[in-house]
């Protein structure tokens, strides 16, 4: 087998592996530079993707930013999950284009303060 068809089948294996995707980074203690919250137990759900930067906003114009959300939300299905941590109204739109992009079925991880992990919340905001 050539590297290349080895590279084209690493990277559809990937492309199938559910998502974690984390609405903006997480800010770090300016004198460790290790992250304020630790959001390693998120990665047994699967590969972290950052949407957007720590200082990102939402502005009083949000087209181009609603516009940016899709873009970066393009992959976006059933089996990926959204870690909810950032700007409310950034956390609203990313969920909003999720529904849409999933038929209203989307996953979130939640933080268990007790047991130190997240665990899965599956929605279905046209469900009865």
């Amino acid at each position: 087998m050539e590297i290349k068809e080895y590279k084209n089948m690493m990277d559809q294996v990937t492309k199938k592996d559910p998502k974690v995707y984390l609405v903006q980074e997480i800010p770090t203690d300016r004198e460790t530079g290790q992250p304020k919250i630790d959001i390693t137990p998120a990665l047994k759900y699967g590969e972290i993707k950052i949407l957007f930067p720590r200082l990102k906003q939402m502005q009083f114009t949000p087209g181009p930013m609603v516009m940016e959300i899709k873009n970066s939300l393009k992959d976006f299905t059933v089996d990926d999950y959204l870690l909810l941590y950032g700007d409310p109204a950034i956390i609203g739109v990313v969920c909003a284009v999720a529904s849409e992009l999933t038929n209203g079925k989307f996953k979130l991880l939640k933080y268990d303060r007790r047991q130190f992990s997240y665990y899965p919340i599956e929605l279905n905001i046209f469900q009865n």
